[in-house]
């Protein structure tokens, strides 16, 4: 098979992919209604209050966080995350559906929408089934990752520089396995495989694991750096997320490899429903010159 033929073919997967994902109806992200009306206009008898959490958006915009303890054809009553109970007019709402995140102090903080990845290395986490999303890595590598099972994405991406002609463009693909899902630790394998214009290649096999909550926690990885033209080295990646505010996420990533060389960064995340924006700083680490470069990420989750 020639690389051409590969590169078809790889383009068509994915895009296959992705469309499948865009048009499949997204439990994760559709509203619900809002909640069912008990046909006696009362809470039904034996019926328990809902514990899922849920996000109440009024129709001047206000938002509220918490669970249902009953409802009526007229209103809902709704504990917030700070336990305050208030009593909302049907009428005044424009959408309740449940949300991802965790309670802290009394405060609701939604979960990150882009939690399968650090800013360039993958989470122990994996991309739910039907799930994608959209990236851009430093303003010219475009990047997509697509959910085909609860466990198993495939993803990839070109550089967005001129001077290469339509198929002999450099791109990279990103199959990723998790192999471990608990509730605190997360496992997963897979491979960042780099396909250039003269039929060479290299990449990362790596295996990746995840350890905490998704308010706070530590990634460790390691792969194997190879190239179609020989030669292997070995990379250690050691990572951390911090949230510390509703929308804002610290995060750090750090690779060392071959003679104690490597890269350090750190910066935050911002995020809101479906889309992130990564800002940070890297340094590189065991070499005689020294310089920072900026880190400038966005991705969108459908």
């Amino acid at each position: 098979m020639t690389q051409t033929s590969l590169r078809r073919i790889l383009f068509t997967v994915l895009f296959v992919l992705t469309a499948a994902a865009l048009l499949r109806p997204d439990a994760a992200y559709a509203q619900p209604p809002v909640a069912q009306t008990p046909p006696t206009g009362e809470v039904a008898a034996g019926r328990p209050p809902t514990t899922a959490m849920l996000e109440l958006v009024l129709r001047d915009g206000s938002r509220l966080f918490g669970t249902v303890v009953s409802e009526t054809p007229d209103e809902i009553v709704l504990r917030t995350a700070g336990g305050t109970v208030v009593k909302v007019q049907r009428s005044e709402i424009a959408s309740l559906g449940s949300v991802k995140g965790s309670l802290v102090d009394g405060e609701f903080l939604p979960a990150d929408p882009n939690a399968t990845r650090l800013f360039f290395g993958p989470t122990g986490r994996s991309l739910g089934r039907g799930k994608t999303y959209l990236g851009v890595y430093e303003f010219i590598m475009p990047f997509v990752q697509v959910g085909v099972t609860d466990r198993l994405s495939i993803g990839g991406g070109t550089p967005l520089i001129a001077g290469f002609d339509d198929w002999d463009r450099p791109f990279w693909i990103t199959p990723k396995l998790q192999i471990l899902n608990r509730e605190r630790t997360q496992l997963a394998v897979g491979t960042f495989h780099v396909f250039d214009g003269g039929g060479e290649g290299g990449g990362v096999g790596y295996v990746v694991a995840t350890q905490g909550d998704s308010r706070t926690s530590f990634t460790v990885g390691a792969g194997l750096a190879y190239g179609t033209g020989g030669g292997r080295s070995g990379i250690v990646m050691l990572g951390g997320e911090r949230q510390v505010r509703r929308n804002l996420k610290l995060i750090t990533e750090n690779y060392v490899w071959k003679d104690g060389n490597g890269v350090a960064s750190a910066g935050v995340r911002f995020f809101g429903d479906r889309l992130s924006a990564d800002l940070a700083l890297g340094v590189p680490v065991g070499t005689n010159e020294f310089f920072v470069f900026p880190v400038v990420n966005f991705v969108y989750a459908f």
